[in-house]
């Protein structure tokens, strides 16, 4: 088995997982507030966590990887939503 498509399988699996416990039943879009608020505080959790609870660090993350990926991964989902 190719090592890098099982990795994407895993990622793939994890980010469902998450997106589920994030959701928790409720209606992505009548409830996006809570559930953005609840995504907010998950990043803002394992990002510290992450960078030994060093805030600046966190934050720098946030803006230098986070953010660019999100965006890249809702470019791609754009670009192909059938992926």
């Amino acid at each position: 088995m190719n090592r890098h498509s099982q990795a994407e399988r895993d990622i793939k699996r994890a980010a469902a997982e998450a997106a589920e416990r994030i959701l928790d039943g409720r209606d992505p879009v009548k409830d996006r507030v809570i559930i953005l608020d609840t995504l907010a505080t998950t990043i803002a959790i394992l990002l510290i966590t992450a960078m030994e609870d060093k805030p600046r660090a966190a934050a720098r993350a946030l803006n230098e990887v986070v953010v660019p990926d999100v965006e890249l991964n809702i470019m791609s989902w754009a670009a192909d939503p059938t992926s």
